[in-house]
């Protein structure tokens, strides 16, 4: 194949449209163990998250059902919808930023696709089955007492631990508590939702074992955004190919540079790694998820034959061609100056968020109502509580004057973290109608104190 034509197709796909099996070799170096520390810091966030609370609060839980959602103690309604946008505008941006930066870093290093494929399934792999010359000749060999033990207990764990992970994910649907309940609950009072855990196990162990390097290289959509976001001046995973070609073989005693070789010996380590099966030395791929692995790989062959490290590494291209360090360019300017934009609106909008939304519109198919020389307006009030107090509510008029509440729902108490409906009748003498229509503010008061102030339109007969 032409060096120039490698991107007519994927690594993990023949010409005749086949799926090519991915079997890397097991990595190690510094920078495996780096992102084993990071993976091990994130693994245990994911799983612990939902179990840990602030103020008797879930830290997080995305409950999609109730439409309630609470991050990091802090309890948002449908009525906050407006911050989770600016917050995934704000989070659009910061990928955008970062991708043009550092490239696909986030895929090889927080993604939990690949922390889980490659930190958790892919180790248990290599322990159970072997490292990849293992692995290719397992599969080769017949179904054989060996192979049914090992692929079965392989399978058996992937299934175990998908199931955790299940579980875990309808942990910040549902919360913790709910979910526990559930689980001491006898079976068949829960069936709908059995099935609903046995599928989504289903589905995650199809993930990590089959699906597996596809989702990065054909189903997730970011390693085709990364294309349009990269230039010249982005750090990726790349191999310097000035220094490193020609390739050739190694030979000890030999001048590379005497007889035209450059420092690549040609030891095919940085593909036989790699977890989408690419050749880095093709230069950048969408497939490339920037795990680091051919990094490790190359340094320990680079030391092993006392060359100089650093033939793939973090690198731009202009830094490979021009030898130019990273630069701020007016883009990346640009597109910070966004970010902290939007981080700065986000933080506000939080901080100043109200912890009580009131509304108050007119009852259905009501105008005014005439009697004894007064008029009435009927009104349903809603008061959302997004704090874990109870209140006691009072409706009155600001400043007093003529006009007068008289409440219909006798019970006006307000539980902690929910909505309270009511209706009232805004009752106002015919003499102090002035035109057609007033606007009054309602104050709505919890345990005395007022907690909001609601413009309420009253309107009477044409005069």
């Amino acid at each position: 194949m032409e060096a120039t034509n490698y991107r007519d197709k994927i690594s993990t796909v023949d010409q005749d449209g086949k799926r090519v099996w991915v079997y890397p070799k097991k990595p190690h170096g510094k920078f495996y163990d780096y992102r084993k520390w990071v993976s091990y810091l994130l693994l245990g966030f994911l799983f612990a998250a939902p179990h840990i609370r602030i103020n008797g609060k879930q830290l997080l839980l995305f409950n999609i059902l109730d439409r309630k959602f609470i991050l990091f103690g802090k309890v948002f309604w449908p009525q906050d919808l407006w911050i989770f946008a600016l917050a995934l505008i704000a989070g659009i941006v910061f990928i955008i930023l970062f991708t043009i930066i550092f490239g696909r870093l986030f895929c090889g290093w927080m993604c939990p696709q690949t922390i889980f494929m490659e930190m958790v399934f892919r180790r248990i792999e290599y322990w159970i089955e072997g490292d990849a010359s293992h692995q290719k000749r397992l599969k080769k060999q017949p179904w054989n007492r060996e192979k049914m033990l090992k692929k079965g207990s392989k399978y058996v764990i992937f299934w175990i631990i998908s199931f955790l992970i299940a579980n875990t994910f309808l942990a910040y649907i549902i919360g913790s508590k709910a979910l526990w309940e559930i689980q001491m609950d006898p079976l068949s009072t829960h069936l709908g939702g059995f099935l609903a855990i046995l599928i989504f196990t289903t589905v995650f162990f199809f993930v990590f074992a089959h699906l597996r390097e596809q989702v990065c290289t054909t189903i997730c959509p970011y390693g085709r955004l990364q294309g349009v976001l990269l230039d010249q001046n982005s750090m990726v995973v790349a191999y310097d190919y000035k220094r490193g070609e020609g390739r050739g073989k190694f030979k000890k005693g030999e001048d590379r540079s005497k007889v035209g070789k450059g420092d690549c010996i040609d030891c095919h380590q940085c593909v036989d790694v790699c977890p989408t099966g690419i050749d880095i030395r093709n230069g950048t791929q969408l497939e490339c998820v920037n795990c680091t692995a051919c990094i490790d790989a190359c340094d320990h062959m680079m030391e092993a034959v006392d060359l100089k490290k650093g033939l793939i590494r973090f690198v731009s291209e202009n830094g490979i061609k021009n030898r130019t360090p990273f630069q701020w360019t007016a883009r990346v300017k640009s597109y910070t100056l966004l970010l902290v934009f939007l981080v700065g609106a986000v933080v506000t909008a939080v901080i100043t968020r109200r912890d009580f939304d009131s509304t108050i519109i007119r009852m259905r198919g009501t105008t005014h109502k005439i009697t004894k020389g007064k008029i009435q307006n009927f009104f349903e009030l809603s008061v959302l509580n997004k704090r874990d107090e109870t209140y006691q509510l009072e409706l009155r008029i600001e400043g007093g004057g003529d006009a007068r509440i008289i409440p219909i729902n006798k019970d006006m108490t307000l539980k902690p973290e929910s909505q309270l409906k009511s209706r009232f009748i805004l009752e106002l003498p015919m003499l102090k109608m002035k035109g057609s229509q007033m606007v009054f503010y309602t104050e709505v008061l919890g345990n005395g104190e007022v907690i909001e102030r609601v413009k309420t339109k009253f309107i009477g007969p044409i005069l």
